[in-house]
């Protein structure tokens, strides 16, 4: 039994993620940045709190005593590109003054790799509008792998997308990009506790999808 932080507790992956936690027998503590907004998120094992995941004396305070934290947020009211690094240097920093050191982000597919060895936003007939958000995510990566002193860290992201309304198989397998793989919640957020409970992916990304 482990404590884990969940910041961005209030959205579909990250409420999949809290309840997996629990479900094994963690104590979790769900970040967000509205409490009042997500009050069903308290019970059994969850410890809601306010947060915010730029700030790292907030992401330090917040995370001390924990055993891994869970980078699933994101703020559609701020620019991209100036989120996802500030949070994962608000990650790096807090984290690090927590003496936390494992960490999952809940990353893109469009910035994994596919088969033949280029991010899945590189593919001939990728849609350009998305582009600069997927860049962005990929930036946030890019703090993760260039910080000298960073957690012990993975990205976990679909292969393709989410399954909105997937019920889930209770298995999931391991795949590199691919635009028509799809990941239920359930079964994400089992992958995404997995390599919580027993790592085996350090310092990479890996697409989760269905079996």
């Amino acid at each position: 039994m482990g404590k884990i932080i969940v910041f961005g507790a209030g959205g579909r992956a990250g409420r999949a993620v809290v309840g997996e936690g629990v479900r094994r027998g963690h104590h979790v503590t769900a970040a967000v940045r509205d409490p009042d907004a997500h009050r069903d998120l308290e019970g059994a094992g969850v410890r809601l709190v306010a947060g915010d995941v730029t700030d790292a004396a907030a992401v330090a305070e917040l995370a001390g005593g924990h055993d891994a934290a869970v980078m699933a947020a994101y703020d559609a009211g701020a620019r991209a590109e100036v989120f996802f690094t500030a949070a994962a240097r608000a990650l790096v920093a807090g984290l690090a003054g927590a003496g936390v050191g494992r960490l999952v982000v809940v990353g893109l597919a469009a910035v994994l790799e596919t088969a033949d060895g280029a991010p899945l936003m590189d593919a001939p007939g990728f849609p350009a509008q998305h582009r600069p958000f997927c860049v962005a995510h990929a930036a946030g990566v890019g703090v993760l792998r260039g910080a000298a002193a960073a957690p012990d860290w993975v990205v976990v992201s679909p292969t393709g997308d989410f399954d909105p309304d997937g019920a889930g198989s209770g298995r999931y397998r391991t795949g590199a990009a691919d635009a028509g793989g799809r990941v239920a919640y359930g079964d994400f957020a089992r992958a995404v506790l997995d390599e919580i409970d027993e790592p085996r992916h350090r310092g990479t990304q890996i697409g989760i999808e269905t079996a």
